[in-house]
């Protein structure tokens, strides 16, 4: 399961509590667009409390995380 989650102006710890609670609903995967500059940091702490990896891309709509369980 793929969650896409649109964080654009929320600013943290919004963007990280979103992905927390879809890790904790059991998303394998989460894609979330967060432009606040603190989300990288946020994300990436969240992401290593559950045991999962953060990719980022830059897109037009800006910084896109995806975050995925380890196997």
């Amino acid at each position: 399961m793929i969650v896409e989650i649109d964080a654009r102006g929320m600013r943290c710890p919004w963007p990280a509590i979103r992905v927390a609670r879809a890790l904790r609903e059991g998303a394998a995967v989460i894609e979330i667009i967060a432009d606040d500059p603190a989300a990288p940091r946020e994300i990436a702490a969240v992401a290593d409390a559950a045991n999962a990896t953060v990719h980022q891309t830059d897109t037009p709509a800006g910084p896109k995380f995806r975050v995925s369980r380890d196997s």
